[in-house]
């Protein structure tokens, strides 16, 4: 077992991984209100459990509010990224496979 000592808390960057293995990867999220959301689809299948904080959540196909509690499952290579941030947005990410494993894959 392992306790993942400050999950769901804002590190030194916008995106703090937490715990790594060949599975699966989770990590905490945090944007501000006003910030832009940058990122690009990812080549494992997300989570996103939203711990704090209020935006919306885009794709293509379709776009919904979240909000605390709110948890979104984001299938790998779908663009995907939050909007409209109105309160600090504080995400916990459970990438499946880890982060990244799938990045040579996708090429």
């Amino acid at each position: 077992m392992h306790l993942l000592t400050g999950a769901g808390l804002p590190g030194p960057t916008a995106y703090t991984e937490h715990l790594r293995v060949p599975d699966l990867s989770v990590g905490t999220y945090v944007l501000a209100v006003g910030d832009v959301d940058g990122q690009q689809p990812h080549t494992e299948d997300e989570v996103y459990v939203v711990l704090r904080g209020r935006a919306r959540l885009w794709t293509p196909d379709v776009t919904v509010d979240v909000g605390p509690g709110a948890v979104a499952f984001v299938p790998a290579l779908e663009p995907h990224r939050f909007v409209d941030i109105t309160e600090d947005l504080q995400v916990l990410v459970v990438f499946g496979p880890a982060e990244y494993s799938n990045a040579g894959a996708a090429t």
